[in-house]
């Protein structure tokens, strides 16, 4: 089981790594928060998940995963709570319309 933990840890970390590389690719803000979203949930879940086997069945191993239910959970809010609010604020970026993002401002507040 300590490879099969292994394994899992490798994965995730070079998945993080992949993610880093692929944040500092794109300019927009939008998708970096969705970068940055799937590098905090896939990466540290699989990570978490290969701590969890290799420790096996234990007290540690369960608060580990109860640590990964409350990332599963509160991560995607957090990422959506955050570009709403930067949307919703007027937050500008390249090639956007500016009739288009004032009307909806004004309609939404």
């Amino acid at each position: 089981m300590q490879v099969v933990g292994d394994i899992f840890v490798i994965i995730g970390t070079v998945f993080i790594l992949f993610g880093v590389i692929g944040l500092m690719k794109f300019k927009n803000f939008y998708t970096r928060i969705l970068v940055t979203a799937k590098i905090d949930t896939v990466g540290v879940i699989t990570v978490i998940i290969g701590i969890a086997i290799k420790h096996g069945l234990s007290f540690f191993s369960m608060k580990v995963l109860l640590l990964m239910g409350i990332v599963m959970i509160v991560n995607p809010l957090a990422s959506h709570m955050i570009a709403r609010s930067a949307y919703l604020s007027g937050y500008q970026t390249e090639g956007q319309d500016d009739k288009a993002k004032t009307t909806y401002n004004e309609e939404h507040v």
